[in-house]
């Protein structure tokens, strides 16, 4: 029976190693000062060839939007909403509908009012990707960018 169970453990120790854990997108930060007061963000997704990420302007109903949450600070203040550049629009079978993406790279901008010295803005994002064949669940990233 001990003998039984070690290899259960074994077997399925083995295929869970060998599964892969597809991540298909790569976040990086920047931060550049405008003037002593403000500054812009640049969240930058690095995006794997045949995935798209989702676009902030979509129709509801469809894949997750992404979208960014800035944590409230006394060193820092979200000015407007997080810009995007133009993005491709599509229409896509298994959602029934327009969608709205972005492949192999995109970077969103965010501006900030500064009232403190030193700030680090920190935040979430939550985004979406396909391909052709499967989408991956919803991941939320957590992100800290300082400003300098």
């Amino acid at each position: 029976m001990k003998n039984l169970i070690l290899l259960t453990v074994g077997i399925l120790f083995s295929l869970s190693a060998s599964s892969q854990i597809l991540k298909p997108v790569k976040w990086s930060y920047a931060a550049k000062k405008t003037s002593k007061t403000e500054a812009t963000l640049y969240l930058k997704a690095t995006i794997d060839e045949g995935w798209h990420l989702y676009s902030q302007n979509m129709a509801d109903g469809g894949p997750v939007k992404t979208s960014f949450t800035f944590a409230p600070s006394k060193a820092y203040k979200p000015v407007g909403k997080t810009a995007e550049p133009k993005a491709i629009v599509k229409f896509e079978k298994s959602f029934d509908m327009n969608v709205s993406y972005f492949e192999k790279s995109v970077i969103f901008q965010q501006k900030v009012k500064l009232t403190g010295a030193n700030a680090t803005v920190k935040g979430t994002l939550e985004y979406m990707v396909c391909d052709d064949s499967q989408c991956l669940p919803p991941e939320t990233v957590e992100f800290s960018i300082p400003v300098k």
